[in-house]
């Protein structure tokens, strides 16, 4: 019986040995020892710098002119200039239609309000002469500026054969293929003002005392990796009660073929120094 206890006595050194260099832990470094109460300190710290740093402002860039082309006459569409992704300048055209009978029917106005104007100027003449009544001069008068109507009218459907860019810029989308029919008010082209890029973004309420039009600052990209010089533009003055904050907008000042819309970034802005 009493050798029982000896033969215990090897276990007990052994987990002894092995309880303090559990509680030692040598492999740890210093910087991982900390109280509990140092814990909680660089928890309420990390706060205190999260609350005090600048706060990043997203903007996405899109187009100060965006517009969808749509056909103004039925008719078939006879060649489309610029496919999607290329620029063209203002006053080229974008849609040609085929349009050889509204073509046929403008000059046959134009003989006709020839006519009309003629035998009108002739009666006139008579009229002054007294070798026609003023019935007569009267009638010719009115036939002369119902040709004259007419032939505005077909002018107006001729000049709506050919779709005229109304900017520079860019075919975003093609709607429509050549040779194909189209309706009054179809949808033909999606088109863009790449030279001009505007900013939207909303900032917190406490920006109001010192944001203003014309206020310059940068915008970093995401899609470049740059930075790009931009202006405020305009500033919404409604400041949503919820989330304290406002909207506004800007341009990028100069131009920058590389940008296009849809990229977006985070606003390089600092208040003036003698904001509050």
């Amino acid at each position: 019986m009493t050798s029982e206890p000896k033969r215990l006595i090897p276990y007990a050194i052994i987990g002894l040995v092995l309880l303090l260099i559990f509680e030692w832990r040598p492999w740890h470094g210093e910087d991982e020892l900390e109280t509990p109460a140092q814990a909680v300190g660089v928890v309420a710290n990390s706060d205190l710098v999260n609350k005090d740093a600048p706060q990043d402002v997203l903007a996405q860039l899109s187009a100060v002119n965006y517009t969808t082309i749509a056909a103004e006459i039925p008719a078939r569409v006879q060649d489309l200039p610029f496919k999607e992704g290329q620029s063209f300048k203002k006053g080229q055209a974008l849609v040609i239609f085929e349009c050889s009978t509204q073509q046929a029917q403008y000059q046959k106005s134009k003989a006709i309000l020839s006519i009309a104007e003629r035998n009108y100027l002739t009666n006139k003449e008579l009229f002054d002469l007294g070798s026609v009544g003023r019935v007569a001069l009267e009638n010719s008068f009115s036939e002369f500026q119902k040709a004259k109507a007419e032939n505005d009218e077909l002018s107006s459907v001729v000049a709506r054969c050919r779709i005229l860019a109304p900017y520079n810029g860019a075919v975003v989308e093609q709607k429509v293929r050549s040779q194909q029919f189209v309706q009054v008010s179809q949808p033909l082209l999606d088109i863009l003002d790449n030279s001009a890029m505007e900013l939207e973004f909303i900032v917190p309420s406490k920006w109001a005392s010192w944001l203003i039009v014309n206020y310059a600052f940068k915008i970093k990209l995401d899609e470049t990796g740059k930075e790009y010089p931009a202006r405020v533009t305009r500033i919404n003055g409604k400041i949503d009660p919820v989330s304290q904050t406002f909207k506004a907008a800007a341009v990028i000042d100069g131009n920058f073929p590389e940008l296009s819309p849809g990229m977006s970034g985070v606003l390089i802005i600092q208040p003036p120094k003698t904001a509050p």
